[in-house]
């Protein structure tokens, strides 16, 4: 595999010149990412070299020059309301406007050619993402799309051959981290159930799921004393190996960055540098952003991403070695299935004991810097019973917290703080009502996770009649008001809620 840090790309002189940043700085767009997207009118670097003879002249205009040297991107446009139609048949609709197919190679855009189909989520967002994917694809699997999610493992297999990484997005300006790792379940869903798989995708898959593994783990070996990390990779106080979110560069996000610049600027010079890397992190979990991260759940500047070990992020590694433990047995690799059981064991051991609260009776994340276990209540606890590494009693723990203090009138709020934050309270997103359902039924609670499933649908089909739309995000607390928080506004789509909204409508027929 690559070094992701290594990567090149044509627009990379732009993302780093002085044209890109006064851009940015100057907050000529709404949304950062919009000149991120945008598709220039010559080659990137005449592009910077036309600005720097050009920016001295007396009537020079920075937004004249911008009009005249770039193509801004339009967002997805999806509402077609003119059509009565009902929520199913909506979700059945909308698929074709978010499916792209194959990209052309072209090095005058900043998105990364793909070569199979693949979707996107719809707004703002026009490129794939990695763990959206996932989501998305619960449905897909449901419309009769099975070919497509096929075709977006093929996809992410190719982008980690490529940048060392499944990267965030297929952009150029997110090459330097990941996402949740859920390349395995992907491939789960391609082969489950299939009575002839095909053989070559099949270990076509196996090695992309190593690499993954690889990526994740590939620094363990520089960890000698207990309490180290490096990178991703985590030693434990005990000894054990767990992992936490990272990102190889810590400089301001290209698609934030005004933003960041804007957070960074009250901090002593010193600290900046470890804050963007934080916060860089914090997009590599999908969780951007949320209290989980921050020492104080009302500043963004206190992330610290990098000092927790997640729950969440553990539970998928734990499924990604136990799914490549069952891989490898049944191509009779015994050597290799062994392995990486040994591995699920010791990390599902080390989740146990780190992030298992036996006085709160939930599972938290671990502050290895302070060497304790986080306070942060979050649907990030439903992991462990969706991966099965919870024994029976607290299971149970988890579910009475769920039932008595995240379960709201549209479904389950993120976590119990309420901040700007748009992964916290008020809001909830389909991926953790998923989770948190998925986990519910794993332990016997049908019943909770049909409620779950039946709020949330209400909250999806509710907003949809109003508006003819489906969302990002929900306020769950509120039925009449809008998700709130972060860095854009709500977005409408939307990949990850189409999918889940047609899985949960599946599991009720069950």
């Amino acid at each position: 595999m690559n070094d992701p840090i290594s990567f090149d790309h044509p627009s990379i002189v732009f993302f780093e010149s002085e044209l890109f940043k006064r851009i940015q700085l100057e907050g000529l767009f709404n949304d950062s990412k919009t000149i991120c997207d945008a598709m220039p009118r010559f080659t990137w670097k005449e592009v910077v070299e036309q600005y720097e003879r050009q920016k001295s002249l007396v009537n020079f205009s920075l937004v004249a020059f911008i009009d005249s040297h770039f193509t801004l991107p339009a967002d997805i446009e999806l509402n077609d309301s003119a059509t009565k139609v009902t929520l199913k048949e909506y979700i059945q609709q909308l698929w074709p406007k978010l499916i792209r197919q194959p990209d052309p190679k072209n090095t005058m855009s900043t998105l990364l050619a793909l070569d199979h189909s693949y979707i996107v989520p719809g707004g703002r967002f026009r490129e794939i993402y990695y763990w959206d994917s996932y989501f998305t694809a619960l449905g897909l699997k449901q419309s009769g799309y099975a070919h497509l999610i096929k075709d977006m493992v093929l996809n992410f297999i190719d982008l980690q051959e490529r940048l060392g990484c499944i990267p965030n997005g297929n952009r150029s300006y997110y090459f330097s981290r990941s996402q949740p790792p859920v390349l395995g379940m992907m491939v789960e869903l391609c082969v489950n159930g299939d009575d002839a798989p095909d053989t070559d995708f099949v270990l076509r898959c196996i090695e992309g799921m190593e690499q993954e593994h690889q990526f994740w783990m590939h620094s363990e070996d520089k960890l000698v004393n207990s309490g180290e990390a490096d990178e991703r990779v985590v030693r434990m106080p005990c000894g054990a190996i767990l992992n936490r979110y990272w990102d190889n560069l810590a400089t301001p996000r290209t698609e934030s960055y005004l933003e960041d610049i804007e957070l960074a600027q009250d901090l002593p010079h010193e600290q900046r540098a470890e804050f963007y890397r934080n916060i860089r992190a914090a997009c590599e979990s999908g969780w951007d952003f949320s209290s989980r991260w921050l020492a104080d759940s009302n500043e963004l500047a206190s992330i610290e991403t990098t000092q927790i070990v997640p729950v969440d992020l553990n539970c998928l590694l734990y499924r990604l070695e136990r799914n490549l433990a069952k891989y490898h047995g049944l191509l009779n690799h015994t050597k290799q299935a062994t392995a990486y059981s040994e591995r699920a064991s010791a990390r599902k051991k080390a989740i146990n004991q780190y992030c298992w609260s036996s006085q709160r009776q939930f599972y938290f994340d671990y502050h290895f810097a302070k060497q304790q276990t986080g306070s942060v209540l979050s649907l990030a606890a439903t992991l462990p019973l969706f991966v099965n590494v919870a024994d029976a009693e607290q299971a149970r723990g988890v579910k009475e917290s769920l039932m008595t203090s995240f379960m709201k009138a549209g479904g389950l709020v993120t976590t119990l703080n309420v901040t700007s934050q748009q992964w916290d309270s008020p809001n909830g997103w389909a991926p953790l009502q998923w989770f948190a359902v998925i986990g519910l039924r794993n332990y016997g609670y049908g019943a909770e996770a049909r409620s779950v499933m039946q709020r949330w649908l209400k909250t999806v089909d509710a907003h949809f009649i109003k508006s003819g739309n489906i969302m990002e995000k929900y306020n769950v607390q509120s039925l009449d008001s809008l998700a709130d928080g972060g860095e854009y506004e709500v977005q409408q789509g939307f990949g990850w809620t189409n999918g889940v909204t047609l899985a949960f409508y599946d599991l009720l027929t069950q």
